[in-house]
């Protein structure tokens, strides 16, 4: 780092003292200065005859403080704006610098690109619902929570993940089959699973297909109630016990006449839960954990996938669904800061 330039009184002093005869220790006490300079000043007033700095080489700097803060209104402005436009506005007012330059200077101002995160898109209603909802259950007991039987369903790929991956290689590697992923045609390579937890463990892993009567993935309000009465008192005996609550989302056949009307000949607590809300719900942190199982496992087909999954998914240990159901006073509390909004879980 270049050190700080001696202002031209300090030096004068320096000389002036020098003439007096004064000792090197005695000037640099008094003046706050390095021994070193105090002996070079001097001599550089007796070489070149002045006391000025020499001039210093490499290119002006080509934008004033008061650019810098233009460019830094103009993202804070509009986040999601690139270079170019950001160029183009400076242009307009006289101000002509390249977009190597704007990066440096956002760069200097700690801002970088970033890809977004996806967030679910919070209605003004459900938002006050999500907050509701959070103020109520944000001081409930872990007992409470312990006693919930957490339900959702879940897409698994067969091929990897719809979204796309990362991978260290060289230049020139790109098409090496240690360096790519494989893709199915017309995207023919997934199963719709239902799957339960409560805080003790994971639950059943349940596939759509193997319960409907054409084998398709297609889930509505008959083939969720075939779910429900086969798999829900169950997992209750063997996870939580006779007391227990159901929670599930606000999905159309979850809410459906008839399933409601199932629920309550069943005389089950179920939960009311806010829509719009997989944040709050740990098993989608559980569905998580499954798939990162699933990755560096190769099934050649959906059956062979489902055997892996379901392997995955009772691996699962109990220290992990245990956290992630304590969790959630920090989820209510993270949907309270944000005023209803979508949160980081």
């Amino acid at each position: 780092m270049r050190s700080k330039e001696l202002s031209l009184s300090v030096k004068q002093a320096i000389i002036r003292l020098k003439k007096q005869k004064k000792p090197i220790r005695e000037i640099e006490k008094t003046l706050g200065t390095a021994k070193t300079t105090v002996w070079n000043i001097p001599k550089k007033k007796e070489h070149t005859g002045e006391l000025s700095n020499t001039k210093r080489h490499g290119r002006p700097r080509k934008t004033t403080v008061v650019d810098d803060r233009r460019i830094l209104s103009l993202v804070k402005k509009t986040p999601f704006t690139t270079v170019g436009p950001i160029k183009n506005a400076l242009q307009e007012v006289g101000i002509s610098v390249s977009k190597s330059t704007i990066k440096r200077r956002l760069h200097q101002c700690e801002y970088r690109g970033f890809t977004t995160r996806c967030k679910p898109l919070v209605s003004p209603k459900n938002r006050k619902a999500r907050l509701e909802f959070a103020k109520q259950h944000q001081k409930k007991p872990s007992q409470f929570w312990n006693n919930i039987l957490w339900t959702d369903e879940t897409k698994i790929n067969l091929y990897q993940s719809d979204g796309k991956r990362r991978v260290w290689r060289r230049k020139g590697t790109a098409h090496d089959p240690k360096h790519t992923t494989s893709s199915v045609k017309h995207g023919a390579g997934s199963v719709i699973a239902w799957a339960c937890m409560a805080a003790s463990r994971t639950g059943s892993l349940v596939f759509i297909d193997d319960v409907t009567a054409d084998k398709s993935s297609t889930m509505n309000s008959e083939v969720f109630r075939a779910i429900l009465s086969a798999h829900i008192q169950p997992n209750v005996s063997e996870l939580i016990g006779r007391r227990f609550t159901v929670q599930m989302d606000n999905d159309p056949k979850h809410t459906a006449k008839a399933t409601k009307e199932f629920l309550k000949g069943k005389n089950w607590t179920v939960l009311q839960w806010p829509s719009q809300s997989p944040d709050l719900n740990p098993i989608e942190h559980a569905f998580h954990l499954l798939k990162t199982k699933l990755k560096g496992k190769c099934p050649r087909n959906k059956q062979e996938l489902k055997t892996v999954a379901v392997e995955a998914w009772q691996s699962i240990t109990r220290d992990e669904t245990q956290r992630l159901v304590m969790s959630m006073c920090s989820r209510l509390q993270a949907v309270i800061d944000c005023k209803g909004f979508a949160t980081k879980y």
